[in-house]
């Protein structure tokens, strides 16, 4: 594996809007529409970062009619975003209010 594909990787995670969308889509699967109206974000903006977050298989995509329905990769990314949420709210209270 190469820096540059870890890289790629966690500049999902570092993107404001693409964190915005996994952070809705913990409620569970949702289509652009919901996403959009969840992060309060232009649909062309929400629907291009979708397809990058698809592309690195972070989300997976179910067709349901004419709708795509978006959901977290269960195997890997659930399990991940649960450790984060557990290590920010036990370790990063004070993080806001430092100047990093």
């Amino acid at each position: 594996m190469t820096t540059k594909s870890y890289n790629s990787f966690f500049m999902n995670f570092a993107n404001p809007t693409k964190f915005s969308i996994l952070m809705a889509l913990t409620e569970g699967p949702l289509n652009v529409t919901r996403i959009t109206k969840k992060i309060n974000e232009e649909q062309s903006k929400v629907s291009h970062n979708l397809k990058k977050l698809e592309q690195c298989h972070i989300l997976n995509v179910k067709q349901r009619g004419k709708q795509r329905i978006y959901s977290l990769n269960s195997q890997t990314v659930i399990p991940m975003i649960r450790l984060i949420k557990k290590h920010v709210k036990n370790h990063c209270k004070e993080c806001d209010k430092r100047e990093i």
